[in-house]
C-alpha cells in the first residue's frame, strides 16, 4: 500500500504525467475509511482513474492549487470531514483553539466556507475545467439554507462556489458515474441525470416530474416560506420515493436529483476493503501527526444511515434513514489488520456508526420501497412494523471478542436506548453491560422535559428512566460498578425557562454534576435549525418558542451546571424569572442558597436517585460527543479526545 501523490514528484514517480483528478481537501490527507476523501479517492483509483491530493492549500495564493497542473477530467473539492464553520467556531461564535483534522492540531490552516473559497481559487486559474464538490459542507448546503454564522440565508453552495456539479450524501456511486461520463467525453453541463447530484440550469426538463420549491428571493424574505420549503426537502430525502426538486434563482434553477440508492452489503464491503494505508501521510509526523486519527484508528465502522431521525442531526439529510451494513467477514478482516498494528494495545475502541446498535434497516420494506414519509420509525413510539433485533450485532461482537490479541471491544458510538428497550430479548443489553463498557456508558437523552423532547424527535423521558433502571439493575446483577454519563442539551427550540428548570431538578435528583454542556448549535439543514431561524416546526408548522437571546441561553446553561458557584447570580435570575423561588434556600430540594457563596463557593452533595437506589458517580471529565467508528460528523457532535488506557 502507498499513499496517493501529494507532490508533483510523487506523481511523476508513479508514472503519471497528467492526473485524471486533482482532489483539493480542507483536512490533512488521512488515508483511512473514516475520512471521505480517502474513500472517494480510493474508489476512483480502483476504477482505473489517477487521483492526486492537494491538502489545505494556501487560499490566499492561486498558485497553491496549481501544483499538479491541469487535470484531465476535473477538480474534486471537499471542505473536510466537518463543515468548516463548525470546525472553526463554537456555538457562541468564538474561534476554536485547535483543529483536530490539521497536522499538530493547528487552527487556521483552512478558510471559512472552505469549499466555496477553494473553488473560487481554482476558477481564477482554470476557467473551463469541471469542478465537482462534495463532502458534508457541500451536502448540507446544497440548496438555499440558513447560515448561523452570518445570521441570514445563503444561496446554494453550487452557485457561490462556481462549481459545475455537487454530489450530496456519501457519493460512492455518483462519483463513479460522473467520472465515467467525463471520461466518455460528455460535457459536465450535460451530466444532469445522476442520482445524488445537484446541478444548475436555465430551463427545467418538462419531461421529468419536478417539484418547484419557493424561490431563493422568497425564502430570504419570508421565514414561513423557508420552513415550508424545508418541509418539502426533508420529505424528499428517501432514495426510493424522493422527487426531483428545483429551487429558482432569478432566471436559473438549482436542481436536486433524488438521492443515490443505498449500498448493498457487498458494495459496502467493497468500499471498506480497498487498500487504505489507515493513517495520515508520513509527512505530517514531524508536525505532530493528525489528532483526528486517534478516535478512529482502532475503531470499526459496521453501519451507516440512521432511522433515529433526531431533529438536531443532519444525518437524514446526508446519509438518509435507511441503514446499510458491512458483513461480519469484512469487519473481522479489518479487525485482524488492527491486531497486527504495532500501536494496537488490545482495545477495539468502537464497533458502530451513526448509531451503534442499528445493524439492519428498521423494517423489511425500506430496502425496496423506502422509509415511510410523514412518520418516523422510533418517534413518538417505535413503529409496530419495526424489527427491533440485536442478534446480528451480538454475534458480531462475540466474534470480535474471540480474536487473539483483542482484550476488550468497546461500544462508544451512540446507543439508541429506546430501540434497545424495544427488543424483546435483552441479550444485547446484558452483554453490553458485561463486556463492552469502559467504566461508564455515554447515552443521549438530551433533555427530560417532554415538551422539548417532542421537538427533538426523542423518546419521552419515561423511556429513558426505564433504561436507567434496567442498566443499574444489570450492573448490580453482574457485580459491576459502571456509570452513566448522559449527554444533555440546553437552549433547544421548545425549551422555555420552565423546561430548563425541570432539567436542573432532574440533574439534582440523579446526583449528576456535568462539567460540560452542549448548547444547541444551529448547523445547516437540520429540522432544529429551521425551528431556530423561523420559530416554526416545519413538520407541523406550529409556532415554537426559541431561546435566542445570549443571556437567556447562558441562564439555561447555568441551570444544568447549578453546582458551579460561578453560576450563582445567573441561576438566581433564572429561578426568579421562572417563578421558582422555592428552589432558592437551604432545603433539600433547593438548587442554590439564599445567600451568595463566599470566595471558593459551595457545592451541593451527591444525592441518591429515587429510581435506582444508586448514587450516580459524577462524570470524570465528561467529553464531547465522540465521532468514533467513522461516524460522519454532522457538525452537531464534535469529536472528543481518546481516553487514555
Amino acid at each position: 500500500m502507498e499513499f496517493l501523490p501529494i507532490t508533483k514528484q510523487e506523481m511523476l514517480d508513479r508514472g503519471i504525467e497528467q492526473p485524471d483528478f486533482v482532489y483539493v481537501i480542507g483536512d490533512a490527507y488521512v488515508d483511512h475509511p473514516s475520512f471521505g476523501h480517502a474513500i472517494i479517492s480510493r474508489i476512483l483509483e480502483n476504477r482505473g482513474y489517477s487521483v492526486v491530493i492537494i491538502s489545505q492549500p494556501d487560499w490566499r495564493n492561486p498558485k497553491s492549487i496549481d501544483v499538479f497542473g491541469r487535470p484531465r477530467l476535473g477538480f474534486l473539492v471537499s471542505g473536510g470531514n466537518m463543515d468548516s464553520m463548525v470546525n472553526h467556531y463554537s456555538v457562541t461564535r468564538h474561534r476554536r483553539k485547535t483543529d483536530s483534522f490539521t497536522p499538530g492540531g493547528v487552527m487556521g490552516r483552512r478558510p471559512d466556507y472552505a469549499t466555496t473559497v477553494y473553488c473560487n481559487l481554482i476558477r481564477q486559474t482554470y476557467k473551463d475545467v469541471p469542478i465537482l464538490i462534495g463532502g458534508i459542507e457541500a451536502s448540507l448546503r446544497r440548496l438555499g439554507h440558513y447560515d448561523y454564522w452570518s445570521d441570514g440565508m445563503k444561496r446554494s453552495i453550487l452557485l457561490d462556489s462556481q462549481a459545475d456539479l455537487l454530489m450530496y450524501g456519501m457519493g460512492e456511486k455518483s462519483i463513479v458515474e460522473i467520472a465515467d461520463a467525463l471520461n466518455a467525453g460528455m460535457d459536465v453541463k450535460d451530466i444532469t441525470y445522476i442520482d445524488g447530484t445537484v446541478y444548475k440550469c436555465r430551463e427545467l426538463d418538462e419531461s421529468l416530474p419536478t417539484i418547484v420549491l419557493p424561490g431563493f428571493e422568497e425564502i430570504s424574505k419570508n421565514r414561513r416560506s423557508y420552513a415550508e420549503s424545508f418541509r418539502i426537502q426533508y420529505g424528499n430525502c428517501d432514495p426510493f420515493t424522493a422527487k426531483r426538486l428545483a429551487e429558482p434563482y432569478g432566471k436559473e434553477f438549482v436542481v436536486q436529483n433524488p438521492p443515490q440508492k443505498p449500498l448493498t452489503t457487498e458494495e459496502m464491503d467493497a468500499v471498506y476493503d480497498l487498500p487504505y494505508c489507515r493513517t495520515y501521510h508520513p509527512s505530517y509526523e514531524k508536525l505532530g501527526g493528525v489528532p483526528a486519527i486517534e478516535e478512529v484508528k482502532f475503531s470499526l465502522v459496521s453501519n451507516r444511515g440512521c432511522f433515529g431521525a433526531c431533529s438536531f442531526c443532519a444525518l437524514t439529510f446526508h446519509q438518509g434513514r435507511i441503514v446499510q451494513v458491512r458483513s461480519h467477514e469484512s469487519i473481522l478482516a479489518e479487525a485482524q489488520k488492527m491486531v497486527k498494528d504495532p500501536d494496537f494495545k488490545g482495545y477495539i475502541h468502537d464497533v458502530g456508526g451513526p448509531t451503534a446498535n442499528f445493524r439492519h434497516p428498521a423494517c423489511e420494506k425500506q430496502m425496496t420501497k423506502g422509509a415511510c414519509g410523514g412518520r418516523q420509525c422510533l418517534y413518538p413510539a417505535p413503529c409496530k412494523n419495526m424489527n427491533a433485533d440485536h442478534s446480528d450485532y451480538v454475534d458480531l461482537l462475540r466474534k470480535l471478542r474471540k480474536i487473539p490479541g483483542v482484550k476488550k471491544v468497546f461500544v462508544r458510538s451512540g446507543i439508541r436506548f429506546d430501540y434497545l428497550l424495544a427488543d424483546k430479548k435483552d441479550t444485547f443489553f446484558r452483554e453490553l453491560v458485561q463486556y463492552h463498557i469502559s467504566g461508564q456508558l455515554k447515552v443521549a437523552p438530551e433533555h427530560v422535559a417532554d415538551a422539548v423532547l417532542c421537538r427533538m424527535g426523542k423518546p419521552r423521558n419515561a423511556v429513558y428512566n426505564r433504561f436507567v433502571e434496567k442498566y443499574f439493575a444489570l450492573n448490580r446483577q453482574y457485580g459491576m460498578d459502571q456509570y452513566l454519563v448522559p449527554y444533555l442539551m440546553s437552549s433547544h427550540p421548545g425549551s422555555t425557562m420552565k423546561e430548563a428548570v425541570e432539567l436542573a431538578e432532574y440533574i439534582r435528583d440523579m446526583g449528576y454534576n456535568p462539567e460540560q454542556v452542549q448548547d444547541f448549535y444551529p448547523t445547516p439543514s437540520t429540522l432544529s435549525t429551521v425551528m431556530y431561524y423561523t420559530g416554526l416546526d416545519p413538520r407541523t408548522m406550529e409556532h415554537v418558542y426559541v431561546p435566542t437571546d445570549p443571556h437567556e441561553k447562558a441562564m439555561q446553561r447555568a441551570l444544568i451546571q447549578y453546582r458551579n458557584p460561578k453560576n450563582y447570580y445567573l441561576l438566581k435570575e433564572a429561578l426568579l424569572k421562572a417563578h421558582r423561588e422555592d428552589l432558592i434556600g437551604s432545603g433539600p430540594k433547593c438548587l442554590i442558597r439564599a445567600i451568595p457563596p463566599r470566595s471558593g463557593g459551595y457545592t451541593a452533595g451527591a444525592r441518591v436517585p429515587a429510581k435506582t437506589g444508586k448514587t450516580t458517580k459524577p462524570a470524570a471529565k465528561p467529553q464531547g460527543r465522540s465521532n468514533t467508528a467513522g461516524k460522519p460528523n454532522t457538525g452537531n457532535r464534535p469529536a472528543a479526545p481518546r481516553k487514555k488506557r
